[in-house]
């Protein structure tokens, strides 16, 4: 067992089997050193987990919660772009958060933290990351966060 395997059982996390996709897309591309893993929802065993809008149907502290889950969906993809072995993590280089949102909603940022805390708890200063979160109105099957990755590995 390396060091973020140990890691994520520390934080109580057993990673899921990855999720196939729903559309015409692959889950995650691999290109030289660099992943680029599709973006992820916080789905569990096929079923949406905190479904809706934020700042109507979804509170910022299940909004967060929903951003966690969704970054641990974006690891088990990573996982399996490392070829089960998340130790090849050189750095999370980049976090790009969508959340379903009414208009007046500004907090995007407070719940993509749920997915960049979760990044610096597993991986240190490898996890610090660039970032974007962006409001939208509506996301697919519909999840309350999207989030896609970018990853260097060694």
């Amino acid at each position: 067992m390396n060091s973020i395997d140990e890691k994520l059982k520390t934080l109580g996390i057993v990673l899921p089997t990855p999720m196939k996709p729903v559309a015409n897309y692959v889950p995650w591309v691999k290109s030289g050193n660099m992943v680029y893993i599709s973006g992820q929802g916080a789905v569990v065993e096929g079923k949406v987990q905190y479904p809706g809008k934020l700042g109507v149907t979804v509170s910022l502290e299940d909004g967060a919660q929903s951003a966690r889950l969704t970054c641990i969906n974006v690891l088990a993809q990573l996982r399996e772009a490392a070829d089960g072995d998340l130790s090849k993590v050189k750095r999370i280089v980049k976090l790009v958060g969508f959340v379903a949102c009414t208009p007046e909603f500004t907090d995007q940022p407070k719940v993509i933290n749920g997915a960049s805390d979760l990044m610096v708890e597993v991986f240190g200063e490898k996890g610090r990351h660039a970032r974007s979160a962006v409001g939208v109105p509506s996301l697919p099957m519909n999840l309350s966060v999207e989030i896609e990755a970018v990853v260097e590995l060694e």
